[in-house]
């Protein structure tokens, strides 16, 4: 039987014991997210009411309302989506919210849409910033025979064309209630979406809304009409990142038992979000991100060295947000792929890893990172993100890397590859992790002698072979190569890769008393160094 697409369609209208900050905080950090991680829902987005003329909201007239689409409605009546609603999965927060919100949820089966030349995909990455106005009918039809076919040819032959005329006018589509829903009354939907600035209320669309065959339907087809106006509010993504300074401290496991949490306390004034995104592959990617509330703010990305959790950014991150003129970025840091053995199927290669931060700017709704910032590895993954996605990243920062890998890599990777299955030992969650001596001679040239304190996390790691060196001389992303003044070779090393990039290089800094990870070693003056590239 061929999928029946459709829309979840759902009001909500808190109580006056729910505090605002809570409501935004658990629908947009816990409640859609976890939604838009399952394959069959395409999208998501908020909405505000818009017609309350200055009334407060009520039960009967809420204040919000949310809208998805499904690819499949029946995917609705499975347990993939019926586990949502309840425990283990259904955390006890999201529980106690709810119990204090009035919510009407309603299911409908899609119809038909037309849409003009102007209309864009606002669930599109490219499109996030961009808002429109929707405006939903709601129609009861007397009971007889025939009354739906008059109501579909009535919008197919005159409505919609009439509506397309009215400026701003971007699509509209219609639905029915779905038949996965036998109980409910049988009800027409229909969306029509605008642009912000539209001509509604205008003569064009009076003159839609006023003819001779609208007001025989509204007569003798329509029992009931019901309208509401709404104004695009918050475009939901598979990742939280709804930060707010009054952020509220939760966490709450999904059903793939992985932690989500939210972090009232963190650099920058706005509490920390830590949750995952899954790739296309399967693999997931454990993230922080922290810094400025405003949704829209600019994005710097920080991609992992081997071996390490994300806490080498630490010191950075709060010497960084400590300056007034960093607070308006956000810092979203991430475990990189092949820390264990749930690294996905596929080879790991840089690309990979560049598809990698490609797929976290896509879940956070980043049309452009403002910077992404790498150390080693990361390093070499981040110069490769500038070269092969130079429309996604305003610039870029490759530390202590090389842009082709060594002779000779390969081989000294496998031997700690074999070094590391040799001793490797059972975590806790049953991955297997690498012992002390793969740690030991991988980290030992990481800091230079006075700093070095003998531990990282213990992580597999892959064998990379890449040659970056051809596509560097076209590019044309601002870009920096920064190194720490006691890491080996490398110094030199980056200094011909700051001369050899793009037309005209770019920026190259070493960072003294530094060896492999300056990020760690001399925090502050690694922020000092970032932001003035980014000034």
């Amino acid at each position: 039987m061929a999928p029946t697409p459709g829309i979840l369609y759902v009001t909500m209208q808190p109580k006056p014991e729910l505090p605002d900050s809570q409501f935004h905080d658990w629908y947009n950090n816990e409640h859609g997210p976890t939604r838009l991680r399952i394959p069959f829902f395409t999208n998501g987005f908020r909405y505000r009411a818009n017609d309350l003329g200055g009334a407060a909201p009520t039960e009967t007239k809420p204040e919000w309302m949310a809208v998805y689409d499904v690819t499949n409605m029946a995917e609705l009546t499975g347990d993939t989506y019926l586990r949502l609603r309840d425990q283990p999965v259904k955390s006890q927060r999201e529980a106690d919210t709810m119990a204090k919100i009035k919510v009407d949820r309603k299911l409908y089966d899609f119809i038909e849409s037309r849409e003009s030349k102007e209309f864009k995909k606002l669930e599109n990455v490219e499109n996030e910033g961009e808002g429109n106005v929707t405006v939903a009918v709601f129609l009861d039809l007397h009971d007889g025979a025939g009354k739906k076919e008059e109501l579909d040819r009535w919008y197919r032959e005159e409505h919609v064309d009439l509506l397309s005329k009215v400026p701003g006018w971007l699509r509209t589509r219609r639905f029915v209630t779905s038949s996965i829903d036998p109980k409910a009354p049988i009800e027409y939907l229909a969306l029509h979406d605008y642009a912000p600035k539209n001509g509604l209320g205008g003569p064009e669309f009076v003159a839609a809304t006023t003819t001779p065959w609208n007001n025989e339907i509204m007569t003798k087809v329509v029992q009931e009409k019901r309208r509401r106006v709404y104004d695009l509010y918050y475009t939901f993504g598979p990742a939280p990142r709804y930060l707010a300074p009054n952020l509220a401290e939760w966490s709450s496991s999904d059903e793939k038992q992985t932690l989500t949490k939210t972090i009232p306390t963190a650099p920058g004034g706005n509490g920390a979000i830590e949750s995952f995104v899954t790739t296309k592959d399967g693999v997931e990617l454990t993230y922080r991100l922290e810094g400025s509330s405003d949704p829209h703010a600019p994005m710097l990305v920080l991609v992992n060295s081997i071996l390490v959790e994300y806490g080498i950014w630490d010191g950075f991150v709060a010497s960084f947000l400590s300056s007034p003129a960093n607070k308006k970025y956000r810092i979203l840091r991430f475990m990189s792929r092949g820390r264990s053995s749930a690294c996905g199927s596929q080879k790991i290669t840089l690309d990979v890893l560049a598809s990698d931060v490609i797929a976290l700017l896509d879940a956070f709704r980043v049309k452009k990172a403002a910077a992404v910032i790498g150390v080693s590895l990361g390093g070499c993954t981040t110069l490769n993100v500038a070269l092969k996605y130079p429309d996604r990243v305003e610039s870029f920062i490759s530390c202590d890397t090389s842009s082709k890998s060594p002779a000779g890599n390969a081989k000294t990777w496998g031997e700690r590859i074999a070094l590391a299955e040799k001793e490797s030992a059972s975590a806790a969650s049953g991955e297997k992790i690498v012992g002390e001596d793969l740690a030991e001679i991988t980290v030992r040239r990481w800091f230079v002698k006075e700093s070095y304190d003998g531990g990282f996390k213990k992580s597999v790691v892959a064998l990379f072979e890449y040659d970056l060196n051809e596509e560097m001389k076209a590019s044309k992303v601002k870009g920096m190569f920064l190194v720490g003044s006691g890491d080996g070779v490398l110094p030199g090393a980056m200094m011909e890769m700051s001369a050899a990039y793009g037309s005209s290089g770019a920026e190259y800094t070493v960072i003294d008393g530094a060896g492999h990870l300056p990020m760690v070693e001399k925090p502050e003056k690694f922020a000092d160094v970032v932001t003035k590239f980014l000034a």
